[in-house]
């Protein structure tokens, strides 16, 4: 059934945001991870109806495998990279409200990743054809909470950081991206042919 299967992002026929824009990256993210979470929510209604089938299972397949690794980056990202870049660009007391933002964050992220496990069990039962398993109150608990985290994000983090990170911290933040993916930095291309 088509209309389980891990939607596209919207515009996703524009080029994908790159390394080299690492804040447009991690907010492309957000938009990946609401269509994995709007087919999470697709999917329960479609268990009801069909059962676990083949349409289900792949869809189950497919949350799994993005939270499982995209989302596990994205919070690297954020973690290990962005909030201590924000708090080393500011001073005083400033500082203390971005510890206590990025903090909070951080304790998001353990939640959003507690939450998770108990989900990806249920999307485990689903990819072997038991649609028993997985929970509507826990898949929505999960969405829900991951609305309010992005929003957060986007409304006060990303902002912050476009704002006070120099172009050097921010190329540092989408090198160090790149790394944590495993993506080989592609050689400048010349603009004379050899």
């Amino acid at each position: 059934m088509p209309d389980v299967k891990a939607a596209s992002v919207p515009g996703s026929s524009a080029p994908a945001p790159s390394f080299e824009v690492p804040l447009e990256m991690l907010a492309a993210c957000h938009g990946r991870v609401q269509a994995q979470c709007d087919t999470l929510r697709r999917l329960l209604p479609h268990l009801a109806q069909q059962g676990a089938d083949r349409a289900a299972q792949e869809a189950a397949t497919a949350v799994m495998r993005y939270f499982d690794t995209a989302a596990v980056h994205h919070h690297a990202d954020e973690e290990v990279d962005l909030f201590p870049a924000l708090i080393e660009a500011m001073a005083g007391s400033d500082a203390v409200c971005l510890r206590g933002m990025t903090r909070a964050l951080a304790d998001e992220h353990r939640e959003l990743e507690m939450r998770w496990r108990s989900v990806r069990a249920g999307l485990e039962a689903v990819t072997r054809g038991d649609p028993s398993v997985l929970q509507a109150a826990e898949v929505q608990a999960f969405v829900d909470q991951y609305a309010s985290h992005i929003a957060r994000e986007e409304a006060e983090l990303l902002p912050m950081a476009a704002r006070l990170l120099s172009d050097e911290e921010i190329a540092r933040i989408g090198t160090a991206m790149r790394k944590r993916r495993g993506v080989e930095l592609e050689p400048p291309r010349s603009a004379v042919p050899s």
